[in-house]
């Protein structure tokens, strides 16, 4: 009995000690919670930049900017955070060490890092004088210029475009200009277009054309 009231005396000493071991490593380990904004600096308006990476060097801890271009993360004074996206410049920044609040708050600015390249243009001549003596060889043909009047008919073209699918990016632009759509009623119930004067325009303009008439 003895024995067993001693040791649990020496485990009820090594859980005070250890408590206390946590307590002074926290205590000089200050916390902060970081938060902000992420603003594009380079046009006339501050607009907000998502997406942009808040990381904290050295470290696999990092948050991204939603949509408005706000972020929050806990991090400790005078660790490096860097800010860093796609098309952007990277900036650093380090947490001071002389806050005397757990809290720190910035607006960040970026700007853009776009490389302009020369512009290239690719002939199908070796020079100027191979190119000279092509052009002035040329034959144009009336069927030629025929041919090219047929190819640029806006009638063709409409047609052809009617029928031809979309492609990988005109289907990822219709679906997100839909989802978009779609959060204007988000929560509620959707509007209808029976007050709406574009509709009614599209409707007259419809049924003069005779849309609505019976296809024998």
């Amino acid at each position: 009995m003895k024995k067993s009231i001693f040791t649990s005396i020496i485990l009820c000493l090594l859980i005070s000690l250890q408590v206390t071991a946590q307590e002074e490593v926290l205590d000089s380990t200050k916390i902060i919670q970081f938060s902000g904004v992420v603003l594009d600096g380079g046009g006339e308006e501050l607009e907000p930049i998502p997406f942009i990476a808040v990381a904290v060097e050295g470290s696999t801890r990092g948050v991204y900017t939603d949509w408005e271009g706000f972020f929050s993360i806990v991090v400790e004074e005078g660790e490096e955070i860097t800010f860093s996206g796609v098309g952007y410049k990277t900036v650093k920044f380090v947490i001071p060490d002389t806050l005397t609040e757990p809290r720190y708050s910035l607006v960040q600015l970026m700007t853009t890092d776009t490389i302009n390249l020369p512009e290239t243009i690719v002939f199908p001549w070796p020079s100027k004088d191979h190119f000279k003596l092509e052009f002035l060889a040329m034959n144009v043909e009336d069927g030629l210029v025929s041919n090219a009047e047929k190819n640029l008919d806006k009638n063709l073209i409409a047609a052809i475009a009617k029928v031809t699918p979309m492609d990988g990016n005109e289907n990822s632009d219709y679906y997100l200009r839909q989802q978009a759509k779609s959060y204007y009623s988000s929560g509620q119930i959707k509007p209808m277009r029976i007050f709406d004067p574009l509709a009614w325009r599209d409707f007259i303009k419809a049924w003069k054309k005779g849309a609505f008439k019976k296809q024998k």
